[in-house]
């Protein structure tokens, strides 16, 4: 047996033109019978490319030996000139199925079937000619590589798939889930016997790099290639589709490869179901790469999801990538490990962008590396919030900035009581922090949300529920499952704005929209009690809330519309230092019945006014300014109001 890819490559060579010497002696004997027939076939070693290729398609010693007559046509001259010769005409340098079938002494007639192997798998064409026997045969450029010894792919299917080499060195470990997952598609592949499809397996998840990394793995260890291929690209025609699956399967064969394959969220159903069928026709061993379960019906499927790492393998990872130095940081490297859920690679990356950094600035600059790493994933699905309000900015009654710095609490501590105490192992339900903020528009919900997530030094992200939810059954959810994924890296302040869209009344159901609005509600509320970070539902109108569905949040705040001190306390402090005023009378600004988002506006407002007209601020510029916020929301401004400002 050979020791080393030369050894075989130098061995192959010779079984393959040993081989060819047999057929040469053939057509020669064909010519002139008075030249000596050949021997009996040599024995052809098990682990040559020939032998591999006859057991992998089920070939017979006919088409083993028609096979090599296409391969000595291709390059053997000698065996190009006896064909044409044999055939009586030296133009005729391709053999015909007339010519094997008249060359070998035991020619199988079942090879012209099109289910024989050397056609059902495309290993030897035929050019179009009007009797079958004359049709010159033309051997497939991939089998004649594969035969040579000679690395290659496909190139029909170079359009379609990107290849990933093997690994030759010590690949890096996973993560223990993930290389579990790794032993449990393994295991299940190696049980099935030989001839039988494979289990297609199923990796669903947000983790595409980790998914990756799942499948080279299981490559690696079969010693198997890994092809990789996005159904986005695949043809839409069935003739073409079928056409893909036969090439695809033969190249599993030929280069004992595994076809990862993603699958994206596609909008055309008619072309996802037509994908998804043809990705179930295919023999060979198949990995798809999914946000969401899909459904076949004629193909085992093994289903694994990947979830965040768990709290000890984010802790090993850091400590792995960050070695020494993570002893140096320990106290401050804990919140990071609780509250970003990054892939392996990203925490490598982190550690070696890093990894010159003085160790007082480290866990500042990791804090923000992981913060900018998590921020691609929602960016695309809701609107990120610039955070500059602070505590002495909100004005509130003390009662709800006392629930509010609860919350903060609870946020900050939540690696300590969940992973250090041991909640997060006791139950995994309801480890979600969520709140409602209920009030007028314009009280300060938005700006309680900035707060909070900059006491987090965190990012706030804005979802609209009402552009979320869809009439569509199953879109919302879809929607929704989107958001809560792709934050699941970062662990952002999630603010569910218009939760009213979403949150009627709805439990007395009445027909199969009631009911599946009520399902939209709880997968909503599943999410925030499961979801690592603090997420905040936002109304209007709390009344119209159903009660059954505000009992599953956490906290819960009431924001008041402003009285006249409240509203005077705002006006002292809306408008920034550096901003000129002049003579600005704050309780009487209170006078102004307006919420603190109307407040805002006619405190910008009036400084635009004032620096047109190279003035300060004053009364004047603000009244102007009032009575334009006025006019835009539909109501007059009353003497009152304005009373003794001038």
């Amino acid at each position: 047996m050979p020791t080393t890819p030369l050894d075989w490559y130098a061995q192959n060579q010779q079984t393959l033109q040993q081989e060819l010497a047999r057929i040469t002696a053939l057509l020669e004997h064909y010519l002139d019978s008075a030249k000596a027939l050949p021997s009996e076939v040599n024995e052809i070693p098990s682990s040559s490319a020939l032998a591999q290729l006859c057991q992998k398609f089920n070939l017979n010693a006919f088409e083993r030996d028609l096979l090599l007559l296409c391969v000595g046509a291709e390059i053997n001259p000698k065996i190009t000139r006896l064909c044409a010769q044999a055939q009586g005409d030296p133009s005729l340098t391709t053999p015909t199925l007339g010519l094997a079938l008249a060359l070998f002494a035991t020619p199988q007639w079942s090879s012209l079937s099109p289910q024989s192997p050397l056609h059902r798998w495309h290993l030897v064409g035929l050019a179009p000619h009007t009797q079958l026997v004359q049709a010159p045969l033309k051997l497939d450029r991939r089998v004649l590589c594969y035969l040579l010894g000679e690395l290659a792919i496909d190139e029909s299917l170079k359009p379609y798939v990107r290849h990933t080499p093997k690994h030759s060195t010590q690949p890096t470990s996973l993560p223990a889930s993930q290389a579990q997952i790794v032993e449990g598609i393994i295991g299940a592949w190696q049980i099935i016997p030989a001839g039988q499809f494979l289990p297609l397996i199923q990796l669903c998840g947000y983790q595409k790099q980790a998914k990756n990394a799942i499948a080279q793995a299981v490559g690696d260890q079969l010693n198997f290639r890994l092809l990789h291929l996005t159904i986005h690209n695949l043809p839409t025609s069935a003739d073409d589709l079928a056409t893909l699956a036969t090439h695809w399967d033969r190249e599993a064969f030929l280069s004992d490869a595994i076809l990862a394959v993603d699958v994206p969220e596609l909008g055309d159903r008619d072309r996802r179901a037509t994908s998804l069928q043809f990705l179930e026709s295919l023999q060979a061993p198949l990995m798809l790469n999914t946000e969401t379960r899909q459904a076949f019906l004629e193909r085992t499927t093994l289903t694994f999801d990947l979830g965040p790492l768990p709290h000890p393998e984010k802790r090993e990872l850091w400590e792995r990538y960050l070695g020494d130095r993570a002893a140096e940081i320990q106290n401050q490297l804990e919140p990071i490990i609780a509250q970003f859920n990054l892939e392996r690679h990203t925490i490598q990356s982190a550690c070696a962008a890093l990894h010159s950094t003085p160790t007082e600035a480290l866990p500042t600059q990791l804090w923000d590396y992981c913060r900018s790493q998590a921020r691609p994933h929602l960016e695309h699905l809701a609107q990120r919030i610039d955070c500059t309000a602070t505590w002495e900015e909100l004005i509130l009654p003390e009662r709800e900035k006392t629930i509010l710095h609860t919350i903060a609490q609870q946020v900050k501590q939540r690696a300590k009581v969940y992973e250090t105490w041991g909640f997060g192992r006791k139950s995994a339900r309801g480890l979600g922090i969520s709140a409602l903020f209920a009030g007028p528009s314009g009280t300060g919900k938005t700006m309680a949300a900035e707060v909070l997530a900059r006491e987090f030094n965190l990012d706030l992200y804005r979802i609209d529920l009402s552009a979320v939810s869809s009439k569509y059954i199953g879109e919302t959810e879809k929607n929704l499952r989107q958001i809560f994924d792709a934050a699941e890296a970062g662990g952002a302040v999630l603010l569910f704005d218009e939760a009213d869209a979403l949150f009627g009344k709805r439990t007395q159901v009445k027909d199969s929209h009631d009911r599946h609005a009520n399902l939209e509600v709880s997968y909503l509320l599943q999410r925030m009690e499961a979801y690592q970070g603090l997420a905040i539902l936002t109304t209007n109108l709390k009344d119209s809330l159903d009660q059954a569905f505000i009992r599953r949040l956490r906290f819960i705040l009431n924001f008041p519309y402003p009285q006249q001190d409240t509203r005077s306390e705002i006006w002292a402090q809306i408008f920034p230092s550096q901003t000129p005023t002049e003579g600005l009378d704050y309780e009487l600004l209170g006078q102004l019945d307006m919420a603190g988002g109307n407040i805002r506006s006619i405190a910008l407002n009036s400084a635009f006014i004032a620096a047109d007209a190279d003035e300060p601020v004053m009364m004047k510029h603000i009244l102007t300014a009032a009575q334009s916020e006025c006019a835009k929301i539909g109501r007059s401004l009353s003497k009152e109001e304005t009373k003794y400002w001038f």
